[in-house]
């Protein structure tokens, strides 16, 4: 899936994420990165940004990154499988993961 099909899916939404209140780099490998930041009450969303800096950072493929947001992949299984890498906070990872939930 292209990283703009994976934006536009994040944007859709928005408004839950708005509540992470923190900032995750999502590393999608060659496909590229989205960068997430929720620490203004508008959400910015923008691809391969200039910097990597992040509080927490996802590694995954584009691939499961659209399974979990569309609730087809379990966050932690996904990570206990080694599907999804974690750098950085945990618990900004686990916050994202039940907003994604909801």
């Amino acid at each position: 899936m292209s990283l703009d099909k994976i934006v536009a899916e994040m944007q859709k939404q928005a408004e839950k994420l708005k509540e992470l209140h923190h900032t995750v780099l999502f590393d999608l490998g060659d496909d590229g990165k989205v960068l997430l930041d929720a620490t203004t009450p508008e959400v910015k969303i923008v691809p391969n940004p200039d910097s990597d800096e992040a509080e927490t950072t996802l590694v995954l493929s584009s691939e499961n990154m659209i399974k979990l947001m569309n609730g087809d992949l379990n966050p932690m299984v996904a990570f206990t499988m080694g599907r999804l890498k974690v750098f950085g906070s945990k618990g900004i990872a686990l916050k994202l993961s039940s907003l994604l939930d909801q």
